[in-house]
């Protein structure tokens, strides 16, 4: 059964020890029964120190670790749930640094547990898409020219350059999608809507040419931000996405005040 935690201490109050975090993992991952992780036979012997077992079948010995993210870490799995409810509790993340000073590991170990969990919160485990009213948008994602080294900066222009684009779909009291751009164009744009919202739904954007041609798939309505028109009829408007954009870049300013666009996706899943 999946427990849950409203603080840090509820959480250590319920895994005193190491044995009672494996136990724990233990149930939710073999609910159904114990299955070998290497060939999926249900033919599976337990060793008495309560975290060792063997398959009948193929013979190989492993722990419950193993096929999970969890698997070949000698970090231990008390501090994993810890590291896991600090970020999904803090709503704009936690940096290595503050996580490597709570749990008391390394920062390069907190930098690496963060980086695992990110992978396993990856969009690819959704598959049903957004329906309703759903919300689109797009940013850019990076620091300002004039803030860089003489050397960095790239003299061409203002605004967007040397930022990475960044697309937004938000279902209205629903989940909300990022994905990194590597060019923010109306075939990329206009790309990422159809992959992630139902066809028929209803559609809002600002003015933005990357969304024309939607028309005849979505029920598609625009707030006219140029002109100062944020909110019509008290309904059509972006500002659920427009939030989730600050808490993205409060994120990155505050927390880890620099993300690599190599990076970039993993914080944006």
């Amino acid at each position: 059964m999946i427990k849950q935690f409203d603080s840090l201490v509820d959480l250590m109050m319920a895994f005193p020890s190491e044995q009672t975090a494996i136990d724990h993992f233990r149930s939710i991952r073999w609910r159904d029964g114990a299955f070998c992780p290497h060939c999926n036979s249900q033919k599976v012997y337990h060793f008495s120190d309560g975290k060792s077992h063997k398959c009948g079948d193929c013979r190989k010995r492993f722990s419950i670790k193993v096929g999970t993210i969890f698997e070949d870490s000698k970090i231990p799995l008390v501090k994993w749930f810890m590291a896991i409810w600090m970020l999904t509790s803090h709503r704009k993340g936690i940096a290595s640094t503050q996580l490597a000073r709570d749990i008391s590991v390394t920062q390069k170990t907190a930098w690496f547990m963060l980086h695992r969990l990110r992978c396993a919160a990856q969009t690819k485990s959704f598959n049903k898409p957004l329906s309703g009213t759903v919300e689109a948008d797009e940013t850019y994602v990076g620091g300002k020219e004039k803030n860089k080294h003489e050397s960095k900066k790239l003299h061409a222009g203002r605004g967007a350059v040397g930022k990475t684009p960044v697309l937004g779909v938000k279902q209205r009291d629903g989940e909300v999608r990022f994905e990194k751009a590597e060019g923010l164009t109306g075939a990329t744009a206009k790309d990422m809507v159809r992959k992630n919202v139902e066809a028929g739904a209803i559609l809002i954007t600002d003015e933005a040419r990357v969304y024309r041609g939607l028309d005849g798939e979505f029920g598609h309505f625009t707030v006219n931000h140029s002109a100062k028109e944020y909110v019509r009829d008290q309904f059509f408007h972006t500002n659920s996405i427009v939030s989730a954009w600050a808490l993205l870049k409060r994120q990155i300013i505050g927390i880890h005040h620099f993300v690599s666009p190599k990076h970039l996706q993993r914080y944006l899943d």
